[in-house]
């Protein structure tokens, strides 16, 4: 287990179940869906007078989903001073990075959702479009790893 988990397992315990019961609070309060793929396009409706960005459903949910967004980052630093692990280390080749944001979202607008959309919120409602697109990004993620790792951008 120590070679998996060399940090410990029960930050991802504790911060899995932070996710799901906020997603399930917000839904449960609201009805509203809390994947974040849209929060990029909401955002930009503020700035952005493209017909894309000035959709109904961008412009109706950009308030909500920004509020969204500020409360992850915010999630984010507690759990990392809670933990005692302040601030974020790059482990990773930055053109890595770089190219599997690319590809995330790319995937993110061609499946019409997100990892957390389509994983957590499509999966807890037996969404067969959601499942689908899981066994899709998980594929996806594992070939990408393996490369990424062939040409040595990877540990």
């Amino acid at each position: 287990m120590e070679a998996y988990f060399p940090n410990g397992y029960l930050h991802y315990i504790v911060g899995g179940g932070c996710i799901g019961l906020g997603v399930s609070l917000l839904f449960v309060m609201t009805g509203l869906v809390g994947g974040m793929s849209s929060v990029y396009s909401s955002t930009w409706s503020f700035i952005s007078q493209r017909p894309f960005f000035q959709q109904a459903k961008f412009l109706n949910s950009r308030q909500w989903r920004l509020f969204y967004a500020v409360g992850l980052i915010l999630g984010a630093l507690v759990a990392g001073f809670a933990f005692k692990q302040p601030g974020y280390v790059l482990s990773i080749h930055p053109a890595a990075l770089f190219i599997g944001g690319i590809i995330a979202g790319f995937g993110a607008r061609l499946s019409n959702g997100c990892t957390s959309g389509h994983g957590i919120c499509g999966l807890a409602s037996l969404n067969k479009a959601s499942i689908l697109a899981v066994v899709i990004f998980l594929g996806t993620a594992s070939i990408t790893a393996n490369l990424m790792a062939a040409v040595g951008w990877a540990r």
